[in-house]
């Protein structure tokens, strides 16, 4: 167990131990140990024939650390802890009956004689906000996801596979309006969220922070407790409830994770043991300008152990598929959000925050040593190279990359009024200059639909029927343009109200034939692009994408083929970004034989006009864009149309029988 000294308290003495080993202390030291949750913060156990609680904490520059709670009623001094001989900074001590579920918090007299009352950074659980105390904890939890685990352990990231990303804030995504208005639990979202996603088709569900934040309306990206399920919903082991039963369904669960900043609460990681311990203590590198909070010293060893330890711990313990890794854009570069003479250069006088690419390249390579099963994606919104390229050739080793760009040049193309479009088809077919440069993620998440920006459906030109058509247009091209896909909740019915974090989504809208229909739409895009390999077989790479026509912008129409390991398995895409109908619209195919159309969001069933192309189409000898053949056929407005080779008749043709 390691070294065994005798601590004295006030009221008594104590027998402590360590759980600590020399082992352990020199991979702190080195920042190399990467379950550091396992020997720091509180571990109930029994000593001795005595139940109590260890507790280690890290706090280098303290005088006296003591652990305080109702136990010996908040009183600094009675409960001390002892400094390790080693100069590791960690205080530890076992004291016995104190067991799980008892609050407390350490109170930490800095060496210049400060007092202060700090949350334990490695605590599993913590007390309901706005009460900051932490909660003696252990996990007991059987989990029941066998059959999934096993399959994503032979299903890895790396063999193509469809992401539709549903992304969740818990609080907001439905209310209980006559229990004054409170956020569901994990335990009923266990039945209301994860039956909706499974009918709804997604493939994952990505949850907006989930770790302990003071503050609701920081969405949680402002954390205190990095290790502790948000106590707002429930225990630990509710949360772990959640995500098994979305496992049970078949749905992965991806969640956000803050490695970029921390706030300044004062039960929290800011200022922790009198100094600057976790952030960086210069202001131009420490201190966040746009969030008001505190950027982590990514130099320091044991912060790098503190949070990749934190990256695992939510991977093993919480069975999570994937870290979607916030504001990377933000530790990338020392002048993020600066003014000149507001930062720093590194020692080669750029802008480049080596310390944050060294750690952000070796949390990748820890994260997928360790559990290579899972995905971590990075909200990256810059033209930094190889984000999501392998270390060992230079990149930051993420799995997928936020298409910010995409996103950004999407919506501004949409906003135009249809008429004009024809003089913008740039910023739509632009894209696919870079498409393959990343494996990219095309995200439309929460920041689209905040800070006055509006719902989506509220950005589209046009009355109701053709903001609506717009709307499909936009999540048809989206599903099927390459990379991955994710939808902020609310999108998948047309919320028409921007998000708000205080009350439930507008479900009432499903009451409306547009509203539903943009929903059944969104349902039938899951199940396309689920079991259509053209469309994600080859979501990173070019093979898997090839322009039919980019030019037609008099019609502002776009064509483009989507295509797997089988090259009859092909897809033609269909956009016309105007509400004209196209009649007697010629496009080039590649094969001879039958056509079919089998996606067409101009439908009646989604809210369309209901121009569609029935039947069976026979090409024509003619050539066109490029192709042998060609097929004509009326082009729905303001609709996507995907075309696919009927593969039995086209064989039959080949065969010249």
């Amino acid at each position: 167990m390691g070294k065994r000294t005798k601590s004295k308290t006030t009221e008594e003495t104590t027998e402590s131990f360590s759980l600590l080993t020399d082992f352990d202390i020199y991979l702190f030291k080195a920042g190399k140990h990467f379950r550091l949750y396992e020997k720091l913060g509180a571990h109930p156990m029994e000593y001795k024939g005595e139940r109590g609680t260890y507790f280690a904490v890290w706090a280098p520059n303290a005088s006296q650390v003591s652990v305080i709670g109702n136990f010996n009623h908040w009183q600094p001094g009675r409960h001390l802890l002892h400094a390790r001989w080693d100069e590791s900074g960690i205080w530890e001590g076992f004291f016995p009956n104190i067991g799980k579920g008892e609050a407390y918090k350490y109170a930490i007299r800095s060496n210049t004689g400060e007092l202060l009352e700090k949350a334990d950074p490695f605590a599993f659980y913590c007390e309901p906000p706005p009460m900051t105390a932490s909660i003696v904890w252990e996990h007991d939890y059987k989990w029941r996801d066998d059959v999934w685990m096993k399959q994503r352990r032979e299903h890895p990231p790396a063999k193509a596979k469809p992401y539709a990303v549903y992304e969740v804030h818990i609080g907001s995504w439905k209310k209980v309006l006559h229990d004054n208005n409170r956020s569901l639990n994990y335990t009923e979202l266990a039945n209301e969220l994860v039956a909706y996603v499974r009918d709804m088709g997604y493939t994952h569900v990505e949850f907006l922070p989930v770790m302990e934040h003071p503050f609701f309306g920081s969405w949680g990206y402002q954390i205190t407790g990095y290790y502790a399920p948000t106590s707002r919903f429930g225990t630990p082991e509710d949360f772990m409830y959640l995500i098994d039963r979305f496992h049970q369904e078949g749905i992965g669960v991806i969640l956000d994770w803050v490695p970029s900043h921390f706030p300044g609460d004062a039960h929290g990681l800011f200022n922790f043991d009198g100094t600057h311990l976790y952030e960086h203590a210069d202001p131009r590198k420490g201190f966040h300008p746009d969030w008001k909070s505190y950027i982590f010293n990514y130099g320091r060893n044991e912060v790098r152990c503190f949070l990749i330890s934190n990256a695992l711990f939510w991977l093993e313990r919480f069975h999570a598929d994937g870290l979607r890794v916030d504001a990377v854009a933000s530790m990338l570069y020392l002048d993020y959000s600066r003014k000149p003479g507001e930062w720093i250069p590194n020692q080669y006088g750029g802008n480049e925050n080596l310390e944050a690419i060294s750690f952000l390249k070796e949390f990748n390579e820890v994260v997928y040593g360790e559990v290579p099963d899972c995905v971590t994606i990075a909200e990256e919104s810059t033209s930094w190279p190889g984000v999501s390229r392998p270390t060992y050739l230079g990149g930051l080793g993420f799995g997928q990359k936020w298409m910010m760009g995409w996103m950004h040049d999407t919506l501004n193309f949409f906003r135009k009024d249809p008429i004009h479009r024809k003089y913008h088809q740039n910023e739509i077919t632009f894209s696919l200059m870079y498409a393959f440069t990343e494996n990219f993620m095309l995200p439309l998440s929460h920041d689209e639909v905040v800070h006055g920006k509006g719902s989506l459906i509220g950005r589209m030109p046009g009355d109701d029927w053709q903001r609506f058509a717009n709307l499909r247009l936009l999540y048809a091209y989206m599903y099927t343009h390459p990379g991955t896909k994710l939808l902020f909740m609310g999108g998948e019915f047309g919320q028409t109200s921007e998000w708000n974090h205080n009350h439930s989504l507008d479900w009432h809208l499903l009451e409306y034939d547009f509203h539903k229909g943009v929903q059944k739409l969104i349902k039938e895009l899951n199940r396309f692009y689920r079991t259509e390999k053209a469309l994600y077989q080859y979501a990173f790479d070019h093979r898997g994408f090839q322009w039919v026509d980019y030019s037609d912008r008099e019609n502002s129409v776009i064509i483009y083929q989507r295509q797997g390991d089988d090259p009859m398995d092909l897809l033609v895409v269909i956009c016309n970004f105007t509400p004209a109908v196209r009649n007697h619209y010629r496009v080039g195919v590649p094969y001879r034989g039958y056509w079919k159309e089998v996606l067409n969001t101009d439908d009646r069933a989604y809210g369309g006009s209901g121009i569609l192309n029935t039947g069976l189409f026979m090409t024509s000898p003619v050539k066109y864009h490029g192709r042998d053949y060609s097929i004509t056929l009326t082009l729905p407005p303001l609709a996507v149309s995907v075309l696919k080779c009927e593969r039995e008749v086209a064989e039959f043709e080949f065969d010249g029988s």
